[in-house]
């Protein structure tokens, strides 16, 4: 259930690294989501990612250890901010939402991606 969640909040965050006047969300973003509760969840991730999304970018800066921010791979970024914005704002279990990144970035992503986010994620989550 929330797995298609974080999926969905991941794909509207990566669109939104590309465009920056983007209108607010209409429900018809959240039809592939079966559950009212998913929706809800969804929403709650893009609202908290929208409102805090300096300092989400301030903290995944300070954590990029011989990588820059403008370089690191827009997928990869994109679900280094969903885990984030679901950790920081909204308290989700680290554990689990680590998990579900690493698990989507071995579907949208490279080879590599997945130990790279895991290990962004950790510095991060070691420091909040």
């Amino acid at each position: 259930m929330r797995r298609q969640a974080r999926e969905l909040a991941f794909q509207l965050i990566f669109e939104r690294l590309f465009t920056e006047n983007l209108k607010p969300l209409d429900e018809e973003f959240f039809v592939s989501l079966k559950k009212e509760e998913s929706k809800d969840f969804c929403k709650q991730i893009i609202t908290a990612f929208v409102e805090n999304r300096k300092e989400i970018e301030d903290i995944i800066g300070q954590n990029l250890i011989g990588y820059e921010f403008n370089r690191v791979y827009k997928v990869d970024l994109a679900l280094i901010m969903e885990a984030i914005t679901e950790i920081k704002y909204l308290k989700s279990p680290i554990p689990v939402v680590i998990n579900e990144v690493v698990n989507l970035s071995k579907e949208y992503s490279t080879e590599k991606s997945s130990k790279f986010i895991n290990g962004v994620l950790s510095s991060i989550c070691k420091k909040l």
